[in-house]
C-alpha cells in the first residue's frame, strides 16, 4: 500500500527529503521531482516533516490548491500549505465509520500524540494536552476513547517476560524491540536474516488492537465485526504496519484505520471543536488505564526504561531502587549501558534515529554485539518526533520542538500515581480476567506475531 507520497507536480528537487532518508529510498537528480523507491521506503515519513515545496492559495491562486486539496480527499476546511511529500490520508473514512449507526467505533492515542497536538492549534511548541485529547476525541463522536499508553503496559508485561525467558534459557540474543514498524520493515529489507533477534510482540497500537475485537468486544457486548478500530499516532508506518497480513489475530483487522496527529487536528478543526477551550477529561477505563512506564514510549530510551523497571522487580522479586533510569535517556545516536539487576548484569543498548542502526547491525552479523536487549527507534529523538506529528516549518523550530516534547513526557512520567507496567491495576485484572499469564497460550495468540519479511506486499 501507498503511505507516503511525492506530488511531481509539486516538489522542486531541493532534496531535503533525500538526506533525510534513512534507507536512501528517495531518488531523483537535483532541481528534478524526486521518487520513492516502494521496495525500500519504510514509511517513516520524515521526508513529510523536512519537505519544503508546496502549494498555497496566497501564493498559487485559489484553483491550484483546491485541485490538490481535492486529489488527496482532505476536508474542506484544511487551508494550511500543502507540501510534496505527504502521506495518503483516512480520514474520510474515519468520518464514514462515525456516521454508521450500526457501526461502534473504538480510538486508542498514542503517548508522543498528546505532547505535540496542541502545536497545531496555536498552543507553546510540546504542550501537553491529555486531557483535551481525551475530551475532543469523545466530542469527535467515538463510542469509546481508549488509550494505546494501556497497550504499552501489556507490552512491558510480554517482551519482559520474553526477555527473561530468552535470558534464562539460551534464547537468541540480543534481543529487539519490535514496537516501531519503521525499524521492523528496515530490518526485513536490509537484514532478513536477523529477524529471530526481534521480539516477538506486537508494537502497542496492534495490541491494543486486537484486544480492542476480543476482551473489549467481551466486556461491552459488542459483536467483534462491528467494532471499527482506529488509532491515533504520531507515526505514518503505522498506517503500513495495521495493513500487514499478520495483523489478524483477533479473527479480524486488528486496527481498521490509523490517523496521524497531523491528521486528528484537521478532524478535529473539521468538526468545529475549539481544541485549546476544551475541559481535560479521562480516558475510558480500562483500556484507557496507564503507568509513567507507557507514557515515556514516546521518547528514545524510554520503552528500554519502562522494560528495567519491570523486569528488574520480576526478576529480584524486589523493589527497582531508582526508578529514573538515566544511563538510558539521550538522543545520541547509539548508547550501551550494564544495568545490574540482581545478580545478573543486563547489557543493553539503544538506538536513537535509524541512521545509526546500520553499524549496529553489522556487529550483529559479524557476531560482535554483546548484549542482551537493544531499542531501536526509526525517528530522531523517538515518536514525538514521528513523521505524522504536527508539520514544523522553521528549521529553528526543530530542535525547541523535540527538546520540549521529550520534556513534557517525562514530566507526565512522574506526575502518575503509578510508574511501573506491572502496577496498572487494569493490566493486572486484563491477566486475571482474560489473559491468564504473560507469554500464555492466548497472549501468545493475539499478542506476539512472526514477521514473514516479504518487502515487496509490506
Amino acid at each position: 500500500m501507498t503511505v507516503i507520497a511525492i506530488d511531481q507536480n509539486l516538489c522542486t528537487g531541493c532534496q531535503e527529503c533525500t538526506k533525510i532518508c534513512p534507507n536512501l529510498a528517495i531518488e531523483g537528480l537535483p532541481h528534478q521531482a524526486q521518487k520513492i523507491n516502494e521496495d525500500k521506503c519504510v514509511m517513516c515519513g520524515q521526508c513529510v516533516q523536512k519537505c519544503k515545496s508546496y502549494v498555497s492559495a496566497a501564493e498559487h491562486g485559489l484553483n491550484a490548491y483546491l485541485g490538490v486539496r481535492k486529489e488527496r480527499d482532505l476536508p474542506e476546511t484544511v487551508l494550511e500549505p500543502l507540501f510534496a511529500a505527504y502521506n495518503v490520508t483516512h480520514i474520510q473514512e474515519v468520518k464514514r465509520a462515525l456516521a454508521d449507526p450500526n457501526v461502534y467505533t473504538m480510538v486508542q492515542s498514542a503517548p508522543a500524540v498528546r505532547a505535540a497536538i496542541a502545536e497545531d492549534f496555536g498552543a507553546p511548541l510540546g504542550e501537553l494536552a491529555a486531557g483535551r485529547l481525551a475530551a475532543a476525541l469523545r466530542k469527535i463522536g467515538f463510542d469509546k476513547v481508549f488509550d494505546t499508553n494501556f497497550a504499552a503496559d501489556v507490552t512491558i508485561m510480554e517482551e519482559g517476560s520474553e526477555l527473561i525467558h530468552r535470558v534464562q534459557n539460551g534464547g537468541v540474543l540480543p534481543m529487539f524491540t519490535s514496537c516501531c514498524p519503521a525499524w521492523v520493515r528496515y530490518l526485513e529489507i536490509n537484514y532478513p536474516q536477523m529477524r529471530k533477534h526481534l521480539s516477538t510482540c506486537k508494537s502497542p497500537q496492534q495490541m491494543e488492537g486486537a484486544l480492542f475485537k476480543t476482551y473489549g468486544s467481551k466486556l461491552l457486548n459488542v459483536p467483534a465485526e462491528k467494532v471499527f478500530s482506529v488509532s491515533v499516532m504520531p507515526c505514518t508506518a503505522k498506517q503500513h504496519e495495521c495493513s500487514r497480513p499478520e495483523m489478524v489475530d483477533s479473527g479480524h483487522r486488528d486496527v481498521d484505520v490509523v490517523l496521524t496527529t497531523r491528521e486528528l487536528a484537521w478532524l478535529i478543526k473539521d468538526m468545529g471543536i475549539d481544541f485549546l477551550k476544551l475541559n481535560n477529561e479521562k480516558f475510558d477505563l480500562p483500556m484507557g488505564d496507564y503507568s509513567g512506564a507507557a507514557e515515556i514510549f514516546g521518547v528514545t530510551g524510554g520503552v528500554m526504561e519502562a522494560a528495567l523497571r519491570t523486569g528488574y522487580e520480576l526478576i529480584t522479586g524486589k523493589a527497582i531502587p531508582a526508578l529514573d533510569i538515566t544511563a538510558v535517556r539521550g538522543v545520541d545516536g547509539f548508547r550501551t549501558a550494564e544495568i545490574a539487576v540482581g545478580d545478573l548484569k543486563l547489557k543493553v543498548g539503544v538506538v536513537t534515529g535509524l541512521k545509526n542502526v546500520k553499524p549496529v547491525m553489522e556487529l550483529l552479523v559479524a557476531g560482535k554485539l554483546d548484549l542482551h536487549f537493544v531499542e531501536v527507534m526509526t525517528c530522531p529523538v523517538g515518536c514525538v518526533t514521528g513523521g505524522g506529528q504536527p508539520k514544523l516549518i522553521d528549521e529553528t523550530d526543530f530542535e525547541t520542538a523535540y527538546k520540549q516534547r521529550i520534556s513534557a513526557t517525562y514530566d507526565h512520567d512522574k506526575e502518575l500515581p503509578i510508574r511501573k507496567s506491572h502496577e496498572n491495576a487494569s493490566v493486572i485484572k486484563l491477566y486475571e480476567d482474560y489473559l491468564k499469564k504473560p507469554l500464555g497460550q492466548l497472549s501468545h495468540k493475539l499478542l506476539h506475531t512472526t514477521y514473514c519479511g516479504d518487502k515487496k506486499h509490506h
